[in-house]
């Protein structure tokens, strides 16, 4: 559905766009793009936080976000996307190894907790560096590969951006710091330019930007991959005028998760939104537009703030409000612009479409638990139905073509028909008892191919 950029989406048009997507793609199938032949450009962008209708174009009501949808109208919007978690650690696993986070020890950390609460702890988890990610195996295929924003993987001296696969490093590594500070939770200085710590002063949400520019900006002999990993909208919540508040928040998981409004989070989308356009705008200066492939999608589902309509959930929870996420593709050229599409796609498959795209090799040792939506976007095949699984601590959760199983405790199982109830609002479990066991079946079979879960806590 076409729709001015700095026009605001209706309830009823977003639903409306929603049943519309099988006929767009079908429509689409017809005129199919060709891949092309040059190794295109890679900017993966990441927010943080951000939940399924926090952009205009996905229904936030409150604000405009009209770089995003600029974005989204040249491009493929997604409405049936999922985090690999519903929360950052397991889903930035996920995404820089292409595979399920509980195939890693690091995975199974919901979320990371702070380098200072490891070092206590005398516990040794992050990537291992000779696991093959996205930026080792683009490096392999001749890509330039930098990461600007949060790695949230692991910590110094053994683990870090630049010791899997990236050229070039700026910005946090733990879960969340604050956006003047640049100090974590605890206190301590968490922005690093490679892996050196460093202090500068400014809104983090514009350095990252300015950096993401720069990079863009240079003489490029090779085709570049660029990580641009936004810590907003996460906590603290401060705006780009918010640096005396800055001064007064407590140091601990309560004090940078205090506070914040819905004026503040519109500031801060305000941002991330801008600085997207600047990202966009240089890419257009650079004559790069047209041969870079621009992913942009969200790590987990919303916070306090956030506007997950029409689910129910938030992060930290599987119901569909902590794993569904906004998700946007750009390629022209290649993907038909001003498209939407119900295709169930999941934060692995943005791994396996830029791989796919760049023509790199995957090692055969570590197999991808995503596919390559790229046949999909160019109109090439029609939409697959999936087989999905998610596991955060107690709860567990799959989806298998329309029908979701979801164990919210040890005591409560469910079975919800996603193509009906969204909301996961009437349990099918003894309606249909055959089909509950069915997903679930499916679910026990994955969940004895992971890692065990975790013993310990993360905070």
């Amino acid at each position: 559905m076409k729709r001015a950029d700095n026009k605001k989406i209706t309830r009823r048009e977003f639903v409306s766009s929603a049943l519309a997507a099988t006929a767009l793609t079908g429509a689409a199938a017809k005129t199919s793009h060709a891949a092309p032949k040059q190794k295109p450009n890679v900017i993966f962008i990441l927010a943080d936080d951000l939940g399924f209708a926090d952009l205009s174009c996905y229904g936030r009501p409150d604000y405009q976000t009209p770089n995003l949808d600029r974005l989204a109208a040249q491009g493929v919007r997604f409405t049936q996307a999922y985090s690999a978690s519903c929360v950052c650690t397991p889903s930035r696993c996920a995404f820089v190894t292409g595979r399920y986070p509980a195939r890693t020890a690091v995975g199974l950390e919901e979320p990371l907790t702070w380098r200072r609460n490891l070092e206590q702890q005398k516990r040794d988890v992050g990537l291992p560096p000779e696991h093959p990610t996205v930026a080792s195996l683009l490096k392999a295929s001749g890509y330039t590969t930098a990461l600007v924003g949060k790695w949230h993987l692991g910590y110094l001296p053994k683990y870090s951006p630049t010791k899997s696969g990236f050229d070039e490093f700026f910005g946090i590594m733990s879960g969340g710091a604050d956006y003047f500070t640049h100090k974590d939770a605890l206190g301590d200085i968490d922005l690093f330019e490679m892996e050196t710590p460093v202090e500068r002063a400014g809104y983090m949400t514009d350095m990252l930007t300015e950096r993401a520019v720069e990079i863009i900006k240079r003489k490029h002999e090779r085709p570049f991959y660029l990580s641009l990993h936004y810590t907003a909208p996460h906590w603290p919540w401060e705006g780009p005028r918010d640096e005396p508040l800055s001064r007064t928040l407590k140091t601990g998981n309560a004090g940078v998760t205090a506070g914040g409004s819905l004026k503040v989070y519109a500031e801060m989308m305000k941002s991330l939104d801008e600085g997207v356009g600047r990202v966009l705008k240089a890419l257009d200066a650079r004559g790069h537009a047209r041969d870079t492939l621009v992913i942009f999608t969200s790590d987990n589902g919303g916070e306090r703030f956030s506007f997950n309509w029409p689910f129910t959930g938030a992060k930290f929870e599987l119901f569909e409000g902590g794993i569904r996420v906004p998700a946007i593709m750009r390629w022209p050229g290649v993907v038909s612009a001003a498209r939407v599409t119900e295709q169930v796609a999941v934060t692995m498959d943005w791994t396996a479409t830029i791989l796919a795209a760049a023509g790199a090799q995957v090692d055969s040792k570590y197999p991808l638990d995503g596919v390559d939506l790229l046949p999909v976007v160019r109109g090439a095949s029609a939409i697959s139905e999936r087989a999905l699984f998610w596991r955060h601590g107690m709860q567990a959760a799959a989806r298998v073509g329309n029908w979701k199983y979801l164990k919210v405790d040890d005591k409560t199982e469910r079975l919800f028909d996603l193509s009906t109830d969204e909301r996961e609002r009437a349990d099918f479990r003894e309606a249909r008892p055959a089909e509950f066991e069915r997903v679930r079946g499916e679910y026990l079979k994955w969940e004895a191919q992971m890692l065990k879960r975790s013993p310990r806590p993360s905070h």
